[in-house]
């Protein structure tokens, strides 16, 4: 694991175009295992859990061209490697349980190991994803690893999940859109990265209402065909480097066209005392007064909740926490959809701030502290690493993140981007 070593208080300014979105590719990817014809994904970002995909895909006599400059990848499966034996799903990377539909419907017969890893958020339940399989006609014939079998024909059923989880949703979409008859989704999830799978499907075939809202209506088809479809722009990515623009005192462009899902992002930010200026195809970090907004209902704290879309993304919750030190007020953060998401605050005390969590959920930072360089631990969460990164490139010193690696998986040429802004990271 390398550190990131940070030189802070250096104005990061300029412009960029963010990479495509990580969350939208690795389903946009499994989706091409729905049909037998050629798809061209664009806008492809270069990081490896793409490369482990196309390692297993390879593996079973798929053909793959894939350019990096031009950040396009084409596919076409050959569905006779799924239908003669067992499929066994690649381990090492969460995005695995984004196979279990369209392998199931390609093979009679799939195992699964639950080896397979991303973030250390705390429990990622497989539940909800065995579930949809076994209303859909799979069953589930052994544990560690799981082997599911399906016996007959795979039918539309309608299903109400506990709570909206994005690749619930997107394994829900995938197997209903090959199902005989008409599914639906209650408490679907509609984060851009869902709404752009479903989009993906609809161009291939699919039968699809309500993307975008917690209602999915899905009427099967025969057959999906290939497609050419844009992986949207990572809206972390782009978050991220105005974020880093606006605390590092620069200004900073990001060339976009997701400012429209940007609205709260960029709300909640200000929050924090963090200026943009937003127009037609980007969005500009132009200041930080570091001011805490203070409620109306003078009794309460300021608070940032993040839940799954259309609230804040819990995926940025670390880089709002990450920029709060700097402030000079009081804020509380709520993270309302990871348990043991949080227990990394206590690094944030190397800088000198001052925090306190709580409970698994729940974190107050306090404003006004005089900040100092720090050598700090990251753990196995890539936007934790952001976050550390957003408290030391505020400060005035060079500072180290210890196993900053993670970042590599959902940014991809960090460092260098990074550098081409006037920032001073480096690896080591």
């Amino acid at each position: 694991m390398a550190d990131l070593i940070v030189d802070g208080a250096n104005p990061v300014s300029g412009t960029i175009r963010p990479s495509g979105n990580k969350n939208a590719v690795l389903p946009m990817l499994c989706a091409t295992l729905l049909t037998d014809e050629e798809v061209t994904l664009t806008n492809v970002p270069e990081i490896s859990d793409i490369d482990k995909l196309v390692e297993y895909f390879r593996s079973k006599g798929s053909r793959v061209q894939r350019s990096l400059e031009a950040q396009t990848l084409t596919i076409q499966h050959d569905f006779t490697a799924f239908a003669t034996s067992d499929a066994e799903l690649p381990v090492g990377i969460r995005a695995a349980v984004l196979l279990l539909a369209p392998v199931l419907l390609r093979s009679d017969h799939l195992i699964f190991d639950t080896e397979a890893k991303g973030c250390a958020l705390g429990v990622r339940e497989i539940d909800p994803h065995l579930d949809i399989l076994e209303r859909f006609g799979g069953t589930i014939a052994g544990t560690h690893p799981y082997r599911i079998e399906r016996r007959n024909q795979i039918r539309g059923v309608d299903l109400w999940p506990d709570y909206a989880s994005v690749t619930a949703t997107e394994t829900f979409v995938m197997i209903a859109a090959l199902a005989h008859g008409t599914s639906t989704m209650n408490n679907a999830a509609s984060e851009p990265h869902v709404q752009a799978l479903c989009d993906m499907l609809a161009a291939m075939g699919a039968d699809i209402d309500g993307i975008g809202t917690s209602r999915l209506t899905v009427r099967g088809v025969g057959k999906l065909s290939g497609t050419t479809a844009r992986v949207p722009d990572d809206h972390h990515e782009v978050a991220t480097f105005l974020a880093i623009g606006a605390v590092t005192g620069g200004r900073l462009t990001v060339e976009t066209d997701m400012g429209p899902q940007l609205t709260l992002i960029l709300r909640q930010f200000g929050k924090l005392g963090l200026e943009f200026e937003v127009e037609d195809g980007k969005v500009t970090a132009t200041g930080w007064t570091r001011k805490v907004t203070e409620p109306y209902t003078a009794e309460m704290l300021p608070k940032i909740e993040a839940a799954p879309w259309p609230y804040f993304p819990a995926d940025l919750l670390p880089h709002a926490i990450g920029i709060s030190v700097g402030c000079t007020g009081d804020i509380m953060f709520w993270n309302k959809v990871y348990e043991g998401a949080l227990g990394w605050s206590a690094e944030l005390l190397k800088f000198g701030a001052r925090v306190h969590l709580s409970d698994p959920h729940r974190l107050v930072v306090f404003g006004g502290n005089p900040l100092r360089p720090a050598t700090v631990e990251a753990p196995y969460i890539i936007r934790v690493v952001v976050a550390l990164l957003l408290a030391a490139i505020q400060i005035p010193g060079e500072s180290r993140i210890k196993n900053a690696d993670p970042i590599r998986r959902a940014y991809p040429h960090f460092v260098e981007k990074m550098t081409s802004l006037g920032a001073k990271v480096r690896w080591e």
